[in-house]
């Protein structure tokens, strides 16, 4: 598996990804953190204009699932401020340094250890590393931990409709 920069010929893949993950995340009680529609198409692609829409592929299939374009992960992976991690609440960062950040990870179904690896690999480009996710993500959650990410506290989004994420960093 490797990492590359997603380009306009992934977004069929990368909305599919998003689909599946919203259809996870509503049979694992959490279909409030991206509803229906979220990430929204506009978004997928915003992302990919920015530089910092990145797409996981597997050519050999180890990832346990063999796709026909090979595209088994998409996220957003940036280095730098992100405005929704300025306020914390019941909590704090550790520390004030810089930070990398990734958002709206999903993976293809039936895979194995593909988070993992993408998360791996964000790390590895520049910690420490911020996310966050909704309360009843439970499988990010333990994914999170499982990585190394320590809870910090509370966020709310700015950019959203304002609800509040479990904030983690990775140092």
């Amino acid at each position: 598996m490797y990492i590359r920069l997603s380009t306009k010929e992934d977004l069929d893949s990368k909305l599919k990804l998003y689909e599946e993950a919203r259809q996870f995340m509503r049979e694992n009680g959490n279909g409030g953190q991206w509803g229906n529609d979220k990430p929204s198409v506009e978004q997928v692609i915003r992302d990919e204009e920015k530089g910092i829409s990145y797409v996981c592929v597997d050519p050999e299939g180890k990832s346990g699932v063999k796709t026909p374009d090979d595209i088994v992960a998409c996220f957003v992976y940036y280095i730098g401020e992100d405005p929704n991690y300025d306020t914390i609440r019941d909590g704090t960062w550790p520390d004030d340094s810089a930070y990398s950040v990734v958002h709206r990870i999903a993976t293809k179904r039936g895979t194995h250890g593909v988070g993992t690896f993408c998360l791996n690999w964000a790390h590895k480009q520049h910690a420490p590393l911020r996310m966050d996710t909704h309360r009843n993500n439970r499988p990010m959650q333990n994914l999170l931990r499982k990585t190394g990410f320590e809870y910090c506290g509370i966020i709310t989004l700015l950019d959203d409709d304002g609800s509040d994420r479990d904030a983690f960093i990775w140092r």
